[in-house]
This record gives C-alpha cells, sequence and structure tokens, in this order.
C-alpha cells in the first residue's frame, strides 16, 4: 500500500512566507529558509515551495532563496510560480528542486508540460490547479496568475489534459476552501480522482487533523497540503501523522 503524504506549502512573497483567505488578504508567516528546516525536521513527507507573484509581476522564481532552501532539506521539494520555460526548468532542478510545479504557464502553453516530460521525466512535472466552484454553470472553473484571472476552462478536463500532455502529479486548490480551515473540497478531488491515474495532492481548507483524513481517505487524494494550521502552530505535521495513524490511514 502506497502511504499517503503530508505536505507543508510555503506560499513566497517578496522573500517571506504568507498566507491569506481565498488567495486574498495576506499575512506574513515568517522565513522561508527558517521553515523548511524546521519541516525538514518535523518529519513532513514533501515540502512546496510557491512564489506567488511571480508570474503576475512577469518574473523568474527567486532563484538564490530557492538554492538557500534547497540546502537545507532532506525531503522532496517541489517548487513553481513564474516557471515558463524548459530553461527556466532547468534553473530550478539545478538550484535543488526535485519537482517543477506549472500552472499559469502550462495553460497559455500547454506543449511545456510535453517538454518538460520529455526532458525530464514525468516525475519531475507537477501541474497546479486552482480551481473554484460556479454556480451558473455547475463546475468548476481554472484561474490563473495566483487566482487573479479567470478562465472559460473546465478545471477537470483541464487535469484530464494535463495528465495525457505528460503531468506526473496534480496539485489541486479549491479556491472556495482556501484558508477558510473549514476542511478540504472533497466533490472536486473526487471530481478528478475519477479522471486521472496519477498522484493528487489536495489543497485548500485544512483546519485540524480529521480535515487530512477526510480528503485522504474519503477522496482517495494521494497527499494533503496545509499552510497556515503548520506556519502558526495550530497544530503540526508530527500531530497530524500521529492522528492518521490512529485512524488506521498509512503514513510515512
Amino acid at each position: 500500500m502506497l502511504t499517503k503524504r503530508i505536505i507543508p506549502c510555503l506560499d513566497v512573497k517578496e522573500g517571506r512566507v504568507v498566507k491569506g483567505v481565498q488567495f486574498v488578504s495576506l499575512r506574513d508567516a515568517g522565513d522561508p529558509i527558517e521553515l523548511a528546516t524546521f519541516y525538514n525536521e518535523q518529519g513532513a513527507d514533501e515540502l512546496v515551495f510557491l512564489d506567488i507573484s511571480a508570474t503576475h509581476e512577469g518574473r523568474e522564481t527567486m532563484i538564490e532563496v530557492v538554492k538557500e532552501t534547497a540546502s537545507t532539506l532532506s525531503i522532496p521539494f517541489t517548487v513553481g510560480g513564474g516557471i515558463r520555460t524548459l530553461d527556466d526548468m532547468k534553473k530550478m532542478l539545478r538550484a535543488g528542486a526535485d519537482k517543477v510545479s506549472l500552472n499559469s504557464a502550462a495553460l497559455q502553453n500547454p506543449e511545456i508540460i510535453q517538454q518538460g516530460a520529455a526532458y525530464f521525466g514525468s516525475q519531475c512535472i507537477v501541474v497546479a490547479i486552482d480551481a473554484k466552484w460556479h454556480e451558473a454553470s455547475q463546475s468548476w472553473k481554472v484561474y490563473t496568475h495566483g487566482g487573479r484571472n479567470e478562465l472559460d476552462r473546465d478545471a477537470i478536463e483541464w487535469a484530464k489534459e494535463a495528465v495525457s500532455l505528460g503531468a506526473g502529479e496534480l496539485l489541486i486548490t479549491s479556491m472556495d476552501c482556501d484558508g477558510e480551515k473549514k476542511g478540504f473540497d472533497k466533490r472536486l478531488m473526487q471530481a478528478i480522482r475519477q479522471v486521472v491515474n496519477v498522484p493528487i495532492i489536495a489543497s485548500g481548507g485544512a483546519g485540524n487533523a480529521e480535515h487530512f483524513r477526510e480528503i485522504l481517505v474519503e477522496a482517495d487524494a494521494d497527499a494533503a497540503l496545509a499552510a497556515s494550521i503548520f506556519h502558526y502552530k495550530e497544530t503540526s505535521v508530527e500531530q497530524v501523522k500521529s492522528y492518521l495513524k490512529t485512524k488506521g490511514v498509512a503514513v510515512r
């Protein structure tokens, strides 16, 4: 049986880790290198680093911060934000990332998924999808540029397409649940789980350890990602894993 993964996320803006609610009202959460070191020691299975303003500001991910962060880690490290080309991927992987996360760039130029998968292997290519429920169409729509721009794209169909192009993993963030701490979006994850066979990381909504169990077991996500509840010490990776073990969930 494959074990489920618990992944803290560092949303970085101007060199600091920040966290908001539904992608707005950001507040400071600390230094990325200090937090990365802390989570590495705490037993996190992986770490995700997202430069959340790079795409919106039209610049590259902060490579020096990535290098410093990677140097502190002994766990897999995914980097996203502002990665647009094969050369950008090379820079991130050389800087110490194990995987790159593509979001806006993949939607604008889906061939970048194919290029990355062909060059580095699908296992290095994570496609991140920011999705929000629309009542009018009764579907989830895709957003780009850190949740600023709505596309007329169905999130479930885009997930299928991304995998067909070579994505080895999907990072699915529910914008409706992000930062609300009321639980992950099980309906969204279940809908995507039904159409793809690659690992899915669920993001958005973690408020307590039971929320992790629900998304990992009831929606069959392969991993659950959280930020604020870990950054602000409301719970810890260790506590979440201990709880999951008591519920019979296989974790590392």
